[in-house]
């Protein structure tokens, strides 16, 4: 006896579900001494109970029915032998008579009743359970032992991993090479006795392409780092595809292995690209009561000279209509993205060039900059990525301690490790971000470093994670420079979206001889539990606290101020959609409510 995989069974049901059809009358289901959880199980694949769901107030049609019903034959036996019942009997009447003795040139022209009738049969356990040979430090699942359940797609399970076992230490070519699976109806026995062929040990080969991209042949060779020579490795396979998917020139990459192996014991690879369209454009939006209307927009030109660059501008306009403010904020930033571009450094390491321009109208100073910036950028691993750059900056400035120019050398470093599910709607994990520029002024004193870090956390409670505790700290310190040598754009304030909700943006300053500037050090804090209503609609409660000190270490000579408040979230294909309104709890930086409205959690 062969035995199919459930997913293969639950495939076509979907396919015959997908066609146009019409409603049946009345479709039974009888299936005595069935648990809730199979009869569950055959109602969702039966083809016959897609096309009634799918179809109302409408006539049935025959040829559907039957067709329908010829498949949930196979369907649904595969559902049982997927729940270890191999004695299982399927009748299914249509208007009394069996589907399957239905011509085919006969077929009804309408439909009353449809009956399917199961009877499961004894549930069979497995009996001899044997796969040779296997693999050293092959785990094979715990179910596939004598006395389990005899369920189907253990029984691919365990070939899959005795497979696997192989290929995991070099034997590509491993497969299934005899497979005698039994059903031994008398003692409700299940005997399986499966065979692997090794194969012989291979090293990685040449990463071959069929030419048809845009992308150069030995560009995709060097973001690919296919460790020609190696012995083979699935994980290496893996990453391969990985490094020339995250170019984003490519809408698939599949990456497959030669049907054959070469004479030397080595393994070619078939690399196989469609290529992305080369220009993208977007934009968003986001507006508060007191911060405005902020407007952004992107435009990503890819594949720029042939070696998978990302060329990307960045424009941004906020503060429109903000309340007491009549100048607006506004940014230009351009950055390209060379993948692999030195070879010494391997596949996962990327170079990077920026260059920005910005003026600032905030509410305690205001500033021209101009910025040059270039560095690498390293993935260690699909988590965990780290950026080193070397940059000038160029920043005219005015606010309470006067005019002054800026001219600073920057060794901007960065550390992103990213554990959540879902990046816009994140229910489990947690996120960090740390920031660390060392700067010296180029053009009289101010020297040190800026270091900022940005932790959130994620807690869902129950199987669907409908409920969330969610929780953000937020550090920020400037070391070396002095408060009044230190530029505006460096130093740190609170209030506004994304510090504290509730509270005007970039409220809470020191006092520093007199005159209100930021501060050399922030902390942040923020909670938020937010629930599930149904599958659109949510509600969040939330509280944020943020504060400012003059000294470089958070805890002395500073000032706290909070906020909380209530919002929705309405979920769209691009995110959650968020209206949150807020008012101030402590600290006397502001009064009266907040509107905040976006794209995305908060945090």
């Amino acid at each position: 006896m062969t035995i199919r995989r459930l997913a293969a069974a639950s495939g076509t049901a979907l396919c015959l579900a997908s066609s146009p059809v019409l409603a049946l009358d009345d479709l039974r289901f009888t299936s005595p001494a069935m648990s809730d959880d199979l009869g569950d199980q055959i109602r969702n694949n039966s083809a016959l109970a897609a096309i009634e769901a799918e179809a109302e107030d409408a006539a049935p049609d025959g040829q559907d029915v039957l067709a329908a019903a010829l498949s949930d034959y196979g369907i649904l036996l595969e559902t049982l032998y997927a729940n270890g019942y191999y004695g299982g009997i399927i009748s299914i009447l249509i208007d009394g008579r069996e589907a399957s003795e239905i011509p085919l040139l006969s077929t009804p022209d309408t439909v009353g009743t449809v009956t399917v009738r199961i009877d499961t049969g004894p549930s069979f356990e497995f009996g001899r359970t044997e796969l040779t040979p296997l693999a050293p430090e092959t785990e094979l699942p715990e179910a596939f032992a004598r006395g389990e359940t005899a369920r189907a797609s253990v029984v691919g399970d365990a070939a899959e991993a005795g497979v696997d076992g192989w290929r995991d230490i070099g034997h590509a070519k491993a497969e299934v090479t005899d497979q005698q699976v039994t059903a031994n109806h008398r003692t409700s026995e299940l005997d399986v006795a499966m065979r692997i062929a090794p194969g012989p040990e291979l090293r990685v080969g040449r990463l071959d392409t069929d030419g048809s991209s845009a992308v150069r042949t030995a560009a995709q060779r060097r973001i690919a780092g296919l460790p020609s020579g190696e012995r083979f490795d699935p994980e290496e396979v893996q990453d391969v595809t990985n490094r020339l998917t995250r170019t984003g020139a490519f809408s698939s990459v599949t990456v497959r292995e030669a049907e054959q192996p070469n004479p030397d014991g080595t393994l070619d690879m078939i690399v196989d690209v469609v290529d992305n369209k080369p220009r993208r454009f977007g934009f968003g939006a986001e507006i508060s009561s007191l911060e405005g209307l902020s407007l952004t927009a992107f435009w990503l030109h890819r594949n720029l000279w042939g070696g998978a660059e990302r060329l990307r501008i960045d424009g941004e306009v906020t503060d429109i209509g903000a309340s007491g403010s009549d100048a607006l904020d506004a940014s230009l930033t351009a950055r390209l993205e060379v993948p692999a571009a030195i070879a010494e450094l391997g596949p996962n390491t990327d170079a990077f060039f920026e260059a920005s321009v910005s003026t600032l109208n905030e509410p305690t100073y205001s500033a021209d900059t101009a910025e040059l910036t270039a560095g690498l950028t390293r993935r260690f691993n699909d988590d965990l990525t780290g950026e080193i750059g070397v940059g000038l900056l160029y920043s005219q400035t005015e606010d309470d301690l006067g005019e002054r120019e800026f001219l600073l050398f920057t060794l901007p470093l960065s550390l992103t490790w990213d554990k959540r599910d879902i990046d816009l709607d994140p229910t489990s994990g947690w996120y960090l971000d740390a920031e660390l520029t060392p700067f010296y002024n180029l053009d009289g004193e101010g020297h040190g470093a800026r270091l900022f870090t940005d932790l959130r956390g994620y807690y869902g409670f129950g199987e669907s994670k409908s409920t969330v505790l969610a929780g953000r700290l937020q550090l920020g310190s400037v070391v070396g420079a002095e408060l009044e040598d230190t530029q505006p754009e460096f130093l740190f304030y609170s209030g506004g979206a994304g510090t504290v909700r509730g509270q005007p943006y970039q409220s809470l300053t020191v006092e520093f001889d007199g005159n209100e500037t930021g501060g050399r050090s922030f902390l942040g804090l923020s909670t938020e539990l937010r629930q599930d209503i149904n599958d659109t609609w949510g509600v969040v409660a939330f509280a944020d606290a943020g504060y400012i000190s003059e000294a470089s270490a958070p805890g002395t000579e500073g000032d706290w101020h909070a906020g909380a408040g209530l919002g929705v979230r309405y979920s769209t294909p691009i995110g959650p959609l968020r209206v949150d309104v807020a008012g101030p709890v402590s600290g006397d930086t502001g009064d009266g409510v907040q509107l905040y409205i976006g794209i995305g959690q908060a945090f």
